[in-house]
């Protein structure tokens, strides 16, 4: 009797530590997998957006800012994208102001546009999604940080995750390319780089203005509000 409870004990000084080890491994395996998952379903929560004329209303600042240097938009100006055909100056003319005024103080006073507030909020607030701004406003660094705060005031913090900062007109198209196949949403009010978007697997969406109302696509839709946008995005109608 003595031999058997020395072999019973014998066995399990060996067996348990296995066991008790086997279980751990289990268990920490079964936390991964829900910590890749719950990262997949945060991943997933992410929508890529330009800024101005998508989030905030660059042009309605803009053009007050013109005016008070004395420029005034042409007639139907309000249908044309080249700020020099807006306001029939020449194109470098134009350049030269949009980059004085993203670098001046008023970049900081943008209004949202539209009802960009309430359902950009909504999206954060009720579907968990964060937002990643794709920008391209200026290199200087005191521009970028206005930026920041115009968003953060008018929006309130947190919704707005992460922020890319172009130069003054640069090309999205480098900067889309790491978001490769990861079919985020993608707002854009300029018809290039919601293009651009379309091609490397975003789903874009373009927003509407005058001078790209006439665009149809038949994979990029057009909208006039973000309650459109929230409808695509979530299924729901508000």
């Amino acid at each position: 009797m003595l031999i058997i409870i020395n072999i019973t004990a014998m066995l399990l000084s060996v067996c348990l530590p296995k066991m008790a080890i086997l279980y751990l491994n289990t268990k920490q395996k079964q936390r991964n997998q829900l910590n890749n998952r719950n990262q997949l379903f945060c991943d997933q929560k992410i929508i890529l957006t330009d800024c101005d004329g998508a989030v905030l209303n660059w042009e309605y600042s803009f053009d007050i800012y013109l005016q008070q240097h004395g420029f005034k938009k042409v007639v139907g100006g309000e249908f044309k994208y080249d700020i020099g055909k807006r306001y029939g100056i020449p194109y470098e003319h134009g350049i030269r102001l949009i980059k004085q005024f993203n670098e001046s103080a008023a970049i900081g006073f943008l209004p949202a546009l539209r009802d960009s507030v309430e359902y950009v909020t909504k999206l954060h607030n009720k579907h968990g999604y964060k937002f990643h701004v794709i920008t391209s406003l200026s290199a200087d660094k005191n521009a970028q940080e206005l930026r920041k705060m115009n968003l953060q005031k008018v929006f309130g913090e947190g919704i707005f995750e992460k922020f890319i900062f172009l130069d003054t007109g640069e090309s999205k198209d480098r900067v889309l390319l790491q978001y490769r196949d990861k079919d985020y949403w993608w707002i854009e009010d300029r018809i290039d780089n919601a293009e651009a978007g379309y091609t490397v697997g975003l789903r874009s969406i373009l927003m509407e203005h005058g001078h790209n109302m006439d665009y149809d696509h038949e994979h990029i839709p057009r909208v006039k509000n973000w309650q459109e946008i929230y409808t695509i995005i979530t299924g729901e109608r508000d």
